[in-house]
């Protein structure tokens, strides 16, 4: 039987790059998948899986910086799979500026689509994630959210706050049987790595990103709550 038989794991940002790859992972490893992005048209995990791997995965449109989206794509993956008990928080983007031409929308959007995006999702699944046995969430945080980096201020303050929330989350569930914990990648060779630091050889691939993930949602024992796994490759 495939490792995660039975499972149920939320993935959001899976059109492309990390979430992909490891919406396609767990998908290989029995689980149900129900990944969101906030385009359906341009293709998802589900076109990299064959029909006997999607075991009823489910791809569903949904900005996970609204809350009434959010609450809505939670209904519609219980609705169609059921209560998660792995939620994978990856989502986001990046916006590359000098602090003195960053636009106050600019900032907005980078915090929203990084970090307020993992607060709300992880709020809306976090009553089904209770009432199962040994749910885990991870968070997909950056080496942004380690160290600084020149030209990425919003990015690299959303990303510390992903860590600040995986380590309070982590004491805050730990009553409730939950592992909270993030993945904080170097350089991966992304469509985001281009567009916040051109010209960086990447060291490593999605893939090498979702078998950390992978680790954390089936071997990783349930005492390895509130780490944030460095991957810098």
């Amino acid at each position: 039987m495939a490792a995660l038989a039975g499972r149920v794991a939320v993935v959001t940002g899976v059109s492309r790059g990390i979430g992909r790859a490891i919406a396609v992972g767990l998908a290989r490893a029995g689980a149900r998948v129900a990944g969101c992005a906030r385009r359906t048209d341009a293709g998802s995990f589900l076109d990299d899986l064959g029909p006997e791997e999607r075991g009823g995965s489910i791809f569903l449109a949904c900005d996970v910086r609204v809350s009434e989206q959010v609450a809505g794509f939670r209904a519609q993956v219980e609705t169609s799979c059921g209560p998660a008990d792995i939620l994978v928080n990856n989502a986001g983007i990046v916006a590359r500026a000098a602090t003195e031409s960053l636009s106050e929308g600019e900032w907005d959007n980078v915090l929203a689509s990084n970090l307020t995006s993992t607060f709300l999702v992880t709020r809306a699944f976090l009553p089904g994630m209770k009432a199962c046995h040994g749910s885990r969430i991870i968070n997909v945080a950056s080496i942004a959210g380690r160290t600084g980096t020149a030209m990425l201020a919003a990015y690299c303050a959303a990303k510390h706050g992903v860590v600040g929330l995986t380590r309070s989350w982590a004491e805050e569930l730990r009553a409730s049987g939950i592992a909270v914990n993030a993945i904080c990648p170097g350089s991966v060779a992304t469509a985001m790595l281009a567009q916040g630091m051109p010209g960086a050889v990447p060291k490593m691939t999605a893939d090498d990103i979702a078998v950390v993930a992978l680790f954390l949602a089936q071997a990783a024992p349930a005492a390895l709550t509130g780490a944030c796994i460095d991957v810098f490759g």
